[in-house]
């Protein structure tokens, strides 16, 4: 079994890029990383600016960012804050650069972020800008914004499902590895509870009339893939490429029992 750098905290950031992505997909397996020791560290890359009916811009950002902190604070999670507006998500150097700071900042272990086939283009772009801020965190000559060492501990990136399960072109996105989320299941729910504006937005703009049974909804799909669990996270474990030692799966190995991974997919990677 790899093991990360000697004598360092176990350390684990959900990168997304709206207010209640993490909670929608992620913070199930948060919190049972929270169990086994690590550090958990949440941040949205986007503002959550034009996720609203009613608010303008400025007090919508006021008050995204404190249901984010808000949900934060309810598992004592680190927050970072976002980086520009919603929609405003896009694979720049600028932008980039301020990404990878966080990453050598934080220096985790495991980033969670979104699938590279999404819905939405911020969700895909956000996965674009984790991916490479990662890859880049001991580069000496890449400069981030503001100035942070370059790091040199492996990570593992797993990716989420998309919102609704489903890719753009409505294609089944099929997981690699499944997380047990059901005995933290309440704490998930209550964090998502938190985002009081974005479930008036989705009412409003996507009919989203259950917004806390929609996330309940796809959690029990997930889990029903699973073949195991009631409820569940899904993900797929990224190329170790430019990342860490082949074969390290810090999620299954810390998680033990309470994340499965499913040897067809594994065995069809070739």
């Amino acid at each position: 079994m790899v093991s990360a750098v000697p004598n360092k905290p176990r350390v684990v950031l959900a990168a997304v890029a709206h207010p209640d992505d993490i909670e929608f997909m992620m913070a199930g397996t948060l919190l049972r990383l929270q169990e086994v020791g690590c550090q958990v560290h949440l941040w949205n890359l986007a503002n959550g600016c034009c996720g609203t009916a009613t608010y303008s811009k400025e007090e919508i950002i006021r008050l995204r960012r404190q249901e984010a902190l808000d949900a934060a604070n309810l598992i004592g999670a680190g927050y970072h804050d976002a980086l520009c507006d919603d929609l405003a998500v896009f694979y720049t150097p600028e932008l980039l650069a301020r990404a990878a700071a966080v990453i050598r900042e934080v220096r985790p272990d495991i980033v969670l972020t979104h699938s590279p086939q999404d819905y939405m283009e911020d969700h895909q772009n956000v996965c674009r800008l984790a991916v490479t801020a990662a890859f880049s965190r001991g580069m000496k000559n890449f400069a981030t914004v503001p100035p942070q060492a370059p790091t040199e501990q492996p990570i593992t990136l797993y990716h989420a499902l998309p919102h609704g399960l489903r890719d753009g072109l409505r294609r089944s996105i099929r997981s690699g590895q499944f997380v047990d989320i059901g005995p933290v299941l309440a704490q998930k729910r209550a964090m998502l509870a938190c985002h009081r504006t974005q479930k008036e937005w989705l009412d409003v703009s996507q009919g989203m009339d259950a917004y806390l049974t929609v996330m309940e909804e796809m959690s029990a799909e997930m889990g029903k893939q699973s073949g195991r669990f009631k409820y569940a996270e899904a993900w797929r474990r990224h190329s170790h490429l430019g990342f860490g030692p082949e074969g390290w799966d810090p999620l299954a190995d810390w998680l033990g029992e309470a994340c499965w991974v499913d040897p067809e997919y594994e065995a069809e990677l070739g």
